[in-house]
């Protein structure tokens, strides 16, 4: 069961990420790279197998590592989580001195017609 609503969630993150990439205002193609990459570290820790209580790897339990948390997919995702953030971050000073410089928080700089 836990990796059915697993797989719902990243399938809603990954279909909402990029319908927001799609639309016409800045803003919204930055939260739309952000539930994107939400939904790609959440396959991350998915791919590293889902386990919980498992104790981490050490030197002794090496002779049976399928008892043991892989501690590779934890450190992808943590390192993705901390470089998603600098990137959201420099995208909102851009969209600011963008929207600063042309009025506007289109892509293209103009309204779009309704």
């Amino acid at each position: 069961m836990t990796e059915i609503v697993l797989a719902i969630a990243i399938g809603v993150l990954s279909t909402a990420g990029i319908w927001l990439l799609l639309r016409p205002r800045t803003f919204q193609v930055i939260m739309g790279l952000s539930l994107l990459s939400y939904a790609v570290n959440l396959f991350i820790f998915a791919m590293g197998r889902l386990r919980s209580g498992a104790p981490p790897v050490t030197s002794s339990g090496l002779a049976r590592p399928e008892l043991y948390d892989d501690p590779t997919p934890q450190a992808l995702v943590l390192t993705a989580i901390v470089i998603s953030f600098a990137l959201t971050a420099l995208f909102l000073v851009v969209l600011l001195a963008a929207r600063g410089a042309t009025g506007s928080d289109h892509v293209d700089g103009r309204e779009p017609a309704e």
